[in-house]
């Protein structure tokens, strides 16, 4: 668990993070980790000085299993509404990815972090997710009505719905999966885009990257730590180019 700036706190694991947003004393979850991290919600809402009591919705960059694991725990354990992008929407009530990915999975097994990301998957239920009963849908632009005021920047490409989340307020951006700075596959550190075996489309990831320019001052990933000038990693993502 990292504080990461007023009112933002980091939890997860060194292979997969989810983020609290505290505001006027409510609290957002973003992105939701895997099964296994729940135990880790109380300690991060301590931290910002609230309680579960407190969390009042989760709001998903997407729909993938090690992004959605809490929510439908969260919604029906403390009656919140989890928020995702129309694009995603069936994916996160079916637990169902519709169509092929940018490549195969297999030639990534060749990697120990690729394996390690199995075991920290496989451990925690992320390989399983569970569907989610009920979402409420956004798209493009929107501003959430959640604490932090989240506004919407689609980032199609790992998935259709993907979509970047920025907290004008606490100076950042949650990147989801637009954006990483630990290859969850090959173990590559810095600025670039998730695995292709990761992705339905490398084309719109990278074109996705450019909505990320300009955005609050820290890009929050959900794997790898945080990157501090986003123009800079955008341009450095974009170098790399798929992987």
């Amino acid at each position: 668990m990292v504080k990461i700036a007023e009112g933002v706190v980091r939890l997860g694991s060194p292979f997969v993070n989810w983020y609290l947003l505290e505001e006027g004393g409510r609290v957002t979850v973003v992105d939701a980790g895997v099964a296994g991290y729940r135990r880790q919600l109380e300690a991060g809402c301590r931290e910002l000085g609230r309680s579960e009591a407190d969390v009042a919705a989760v709001v998903l960059t997407h729909a993938h299993g090690d992004h959605v694991g809490v929510a439908e725990m969260l919604r029906t354990e403390l009656g919140v509404t989890v928020h995702v992008h129309g694009e995603d929407e069936e994916l996160a009530r079916t637990a169902k990815a519709p169509g092929k990915n940018e490549r195969s999975f297999m030639p990534y097994l060749r990697h120990a972090a690729a394996w390690k990301l199995l075991w920290e998957l496989g451990r925690n239920g992320g390989l399983k997710p569970r569907p989610i009963g009920e979402v409420r849908t956004f798209a493009d632009a929107d501003v959430l009505d959640v604490p932090g005021r989240l506004r919407v920047v689609h980032t199609p490409g790992h998935t259709a719905g993907h979509c970047a989340l920025v907290a004008e307020s606490a100076g950042v951006v949650f990147a989801g999966d637009s954006i990483c700075s630990y290859n969850a596959l090959t173990g590559a550190r810095g600025p670039q885009l998730m695995p292709s075996a990761l992705n339905r489309s490398d084309e719109q990831a990278l074109a996705s990257l450019e909505r990320l320019r300009g955005q609050a001052a820290q890009l929050l990933p959900g794997h790898g730590d945080p990157m501090a000038d986003p123009e800079a990693a955008v341009d450095e993502a974009r170098r790399r180019g798929p992987s």
